[in-house]
């Protein structure tokens, strides 16, 4: 029991199976007390006009990483630039109010938007910033563009370029030097910018996902400990090979996440069956079925969640045989009490599909990547050829088949933006990976929930954690949610604002 005061929420709507008529609720102790009528509804010590805005499950972001998305919410966002002259422009007006000994941060810039798609050199950041040092991620954050002294501590690292466009191991190296540059209290700050930032778009929790090469251990420990303060929940997730002993002892819930089994396609280092279509090679592969096997072993005998990012098709094989192989030993029953997980699976074929429900596994997937680049004329069509960029993300086909899924951002590689995640989802650039809004929703909420081993969180009963977002919804609503979906005459619905998040009983945003 707690001594916070009981609250009645009336004159509302509420997104609830069990009582989808009410127009009031009682919270109590963190929990949902009573739902029902407003003319029926309890005393309360405190009571809370809606004024007939809708209450919803607050959502899940199921993949962020909070520095990076902190750094581009108050920096240097290159989302919009269009050429390599537009983002030396944006480095210059961004570098000018920065220290000389600061690394400039940047992000999301994407060539494949662009007419001519080669980047600024080393040489020309260097020259852009005023000879300050500059690390740039692309979009997929799995490749950067850099200035030569941050160049120079990558030399000889595989991955590297002296053109100043570094990827994998290399980035890897540029990244530590540039996320180290900052200091305990810009870290932290950066995190609660990202946190506060979720809260206001309904969001009540996020799986934040660390590990080697993502992040840093302190890092990782600053986010986790900004949990709940009057902010989103944190689950953690550190992806280290044959971690598992240690993520336990950082506090996360598996060694998972961004444990990398290769890259992403936007940077070419995802690993595929076939070469890519705009280049040579099949990418980077960096964990096989064998180790995969051991670490999930690992995690199993540890009592952890297991989990890797997959993205290319040969990717997601080798780490499903990792799976494949350790139920040789544990049996499918043991592996599928401890939802394991797989993040992205963008080339996912059917096979694969059904090895994801025969293990248990949760697909945790990001929406908005195929409204981005899917399609016929993306940049999946141009690293993969219009076939294969049309059977990317089969989200709806992971549905429709009963993997488990948990929707995430990926932020800063996509917007936390939720109902951007449930339309995407619901409108795929291939219509027939459609799914309905509400299993979407249900994906964007209680599937977050789920995957962190979370059962009473995600819904608007009695009995289940007061966990929720209230919303206006000017586009209006469609089957008891706001209205996503272009209409019959072409028109889409304005997106629900955020007025209050509610994370078990406590106010974590207001508006």
């Amino acid at each position: 029991m707690t001594d916070s005061p009981s609250v009645r929420y009336v004159n509302g709507r509420f997104y609830s199976a069990a009582e989808p008529r009410a127009t009031a609720m009682l919270v109590r102790d963190g929990r949902v007390a009573w739902l029902g009528a407003a003319e029926q509804a309890p005393v309360a010590d405190v009571t809370v006009d809606l004024d007939g805005a809708l209450v919803t499950p607050a959502f899940v972001d199921s993949h962020q990483h909070a520095t990076d998305t902190g750094l581009v919410a108050d920096g240097l966002n290159l989302s919009g630039v269009r050429s390599a002259g537009e983002l030396l422009d944006a480095v210059a007006r961004f570098a000018g109010s920065r220290p000389g000994d600061a690394v400039v941060h940047g992000h999301g810039w994407d060539e494949s938007t662009w007419r001519e798609q080669t980047p600024p050199s080393a040489a020309e950041l260097d020259r852009a910033a005023g000879g300050r040092r500059v690390y740039l991620t692309q979009a997929s954050v799995h490749s950067a563009l850099c200035s030569s002294a941050l160049l120079a501590r990558a030399e000889g690292v595989p991955g590297y370029d002296a053109s100043g466009w570094l990827r994998e191991q290399a980035h890897h190296a540029v990244r530590a030097v540039a996320l180290g540059s900052l200091s305990a209290a810009q870290r932290t700050a950066a995190q609660r910018v990202a946190l506060a930032q979720a809260a206001s778009r309904g969001v009540a929790a996020v799986h934040e996902c660390g590990g080697p090469g993502t992040s840093s251990e302190a890092d990782f420990l600053s986010v986790l400990a900004l949990s709940g303060a009057g902010l989103p929940q944190v689950f953690g997730y550190w992806g280290e090979l044959g971690g598992a002993a240690r993520a336990r002892e950082l506090g996360a819930l598996g060694a998972a996440g961004d444990l990398y089994a290769d890259g992403a396609l936007g940077s070419r280092t995802a690993s595929l069956r076939e070469p890519y279509a705009d280049g040579s090679g099949c990418g980077e592969a960096f964990v096989s079925a064998e180790q995969a096997a051991e670490h999930i072993l690992d995690c199993v005998r540890v009592g952890v969640q297991a989990g890797f990012h997959a993205i290319g098709d040969a990717a997601i094989e080798a780490v499903l045989e990792g799976f494949a192989l350790a139920a040789r030993q544990v049996g499918v029953d043991r592996l599928r009490e401890g939802r394991h997980r797989v993040e992205h699976l963008e080339l996912a074929d059917k096979a694969m599909i059904a090895r994801l429900v025969e293990f248990g596994l949760v697909a945790s997937v990001q929406p908005v990547f195929d409204e981005l680049w899917g399609g016929p004329r993306r940049m999946y069509a141009q690293r993969l050829g219009v076939a294969r960029a049309m059977a990317s993300n089969p989200i709806g086909a992971m549905h429709a088949t009963g993997v488990a899924l948990a929707f995430g951002s990926d932020a800063p590689v996509t917007a936390p933006d939720p109902w951007a995640m449930v339309a995407a989802a619901a409108a795929p650039r291939n219509p027939v990976f459609r799914m309905g809004v509400r299993s979407a929703f249900a994906a964007s909420t209680r599937g977050g929930w789920r995957a962190a081993g979370v059962d009473d969180a995600g819904v608007l009963v009695p009995g289940a954690a007061a966990t929720f977002a209230v919303w206006d919804t000017p586009g209006g609503t469609a089957e008891g949610l706001p209205a996503l979906l272009v209409d019959a005459e072409g028109v889409v619905p304005a997106r629900p604002v955020c007025r209050r998040t509610v994370l078990r009983g406590e106010t974590i945003f207001e508006g």
